[in-house]
């Protein structure tokens, strides 16, 4: 079993937190022979209006080999105890909902995908890296917006199409068009997991969605979950 997650008592103790564990990543591994992998997302009561309800984390644990879903496991928690919603520390918020839901599945994955980023962070320490090192797992971020960095030219408009994120002149991660036309994914390593290795993974699950399969999946669940708890 993980150690409990540790949470910082302000934004400060967050940041030397962060900046502590993203000396621990690694930016090297190749996760194309795992089989098992859990996409991880999560959907919270929308910040800029009187909705209420938990917030709900899903873990989907997809089977590789087959293309297909084995297990799905979902996690709930209160808005009164979460860590604050603050842009660059949204671990501290989220992983604690994606562990609860990860202790659920029967197997345990051999690699994340995480609705968040990894190393493409101020402090190179997104939520797929935070878990990543949390956990010993080698891990992906998979991110719907941009939160840090600079595409090094215009990305095509192709399916398929990637450029690399840039911080000055260091490459943090991806900028990647899964279809053709649709605004793009920032990927990025977050653990056990090289640069070039971290979007050739991710490609593995294009498909006819703007998201790879099990984390539309995984997006489908929680927000899905999180409406049926609000009314319940």
């Amino acid at each position: 079993m993980p150690a409990p997650f540790p949470q910082p008592k302000d934004l400060r103790e967050a940041a030397a937190m962060q900046k502590s564990l993203a000396e621990a990543v690694i930016l090297r591994g190749n996760p194309e022979f795992a089989r098992y992998v859990a996409a991880l997302d999560a959907s919270h009561p929308t910040r800029f209006s009187r909705q209420k309800g938990p917030s709900i984390a899903a873990a989907v644990l997809w089977d590789k080999e087959k293309g297909e879903v084995l297990e799905v496991a979902t996690a709930q928690m209160d808005e009164a105890p979460l860590f604050p919603y603050v842009p660059g520390f949204l671990s501290f918020r989220e992983a604690p909902l994606y562990l609860a839901a990860l202790a659920q599945l029967s197997r345990p994955p051999e690699v994340l995908l995480v609705d968040g980023q990894g190393i493409a962070h101020p402090r190179r320490l997104g939520i797929a890296a935070h878990l990543g090192v949390h956990l010993d797992l080698p891990a992906i971020g998979v991110a719907k917006t941009l939160l840090f960095g600079k595409p090094e030219a215009e990305l095509p408009q192709e399916a398929g199409s990637a450029v690399r994120l840039m911080n000055g002149n260091v490459q943090i991660g991806w900028v990647y068009r899964s279809r053709t036309g649709v605004r793009p994914l920032f990927i990025s390593p977050g653990h056990r997991v090289g640069m070039k290795e971290s979007l050739a993974f991710v490609r593995l699950f294009a498909g006819k969605h703007r998201l790879p399969e099990p984390l539309r999946l995984a997006h489908q669940e929680a927000g899905a979950r999180r409406r049926l708890a609000a009314h319940e």
